[in-house]
């Protein structure tokens, strides 16, 4: 485990290298010693077919990089940044969405890119990936809303395939649902349907439709009686 100190001196480190590269790459002692344990981290990854076992890794090394990351984004001006861009991916790969919206929010304001390797803009990633895993839960869950309307927010007007943009709309439409919050649910799944005519959600609209049709009515009734 690593000391209280080594940790402080992780933290200032990466906040000094990240002061000192200014808006140009990083650089740095500090900078390429976790560039190393990246690239050791990823060979391990890469060995591993296993995608469940993939996560289980990233959960198991992700705390290692939390103090340069921390000190990044404390003394960061927009230097890009290798380690801190496959941190946000990780996180997300994980589970994390608040903590990749932690890195989302400062990659975004400055404008760093992914890398070589993605095909994606920064924004589409964090869209498309946050989104792909509130997807793959087994039930819609409130607790994501607060992050996927961030999300929203922060990639406002950037460009990305409408298909990506629908699975955003997809994902605060269920989280809506959960949260009880029927009509922002439909305005979401409504919105995915005229981005992407296959987003699945032609049956979610046709049910919240119903359902607020009936609700609609029965409030329409009781007003009435009470009349």
């Amino acid at each position: 485990m690593t000391s209280p100190a080594r940790r402080h001196f992780e933290r200032v480190s990466a906040a000094q290298a990240a002061r000192d590269a200014g808006d140009a790459p990083m650089h740095g002692d500090e900078y390429h010693f976790m560039q190393a344990k990246l690239f050791e981290d990823y060979r391990r990854l890469k060995s591993v077919q296993s995608i469940e076992r993939k996560v289980a890794i990233k959960r198991e090394i992700l705390p290692d990089y939390a103090d340069y990351v921390e000190g990044v984004l404390e003394g960061g001006q927009g230097a890009q940044d290798e380690v801190l861009m496959r941190v946000l991916l990780w996180r997300i790969d994980v589970g994390d969405i608040d903590g990749a919206l932690s890195i989302g929010r400062y990659a975004l304001r400055y404008g760093l890119e992914p890398g070589d390797q993605f095909q994606r803009s920064t924004a589409a990633i964090l869209v498309e990936e946050a989104a792909d895993q509130a997807l793959a839960l087994e039930a819609d869950d409130a607790s994501l809303l607060a992050a996927l309307q961030e999300i929203e927010r922060l990639t406002e007007g950037a460009d990305m395939h409408d298909q990506i943009r629908a699975k955003l709309h997809k994902t605060l439409g269920n989280a809506h649902r959960a949260a009880g919050e029927p009509q922002e649910a439909l305005t979401h799944f409504r919105r995915a349907l005229e981005l992407n005519e296959r987003a699945g959600v032609k049956k979610d609209i046709e049910k919240l439709e119903r359902e607020l049709k009936q609700q609609n009515a029965g409030d329409q009734a009781s007003g009435d009686h009470q009349a």
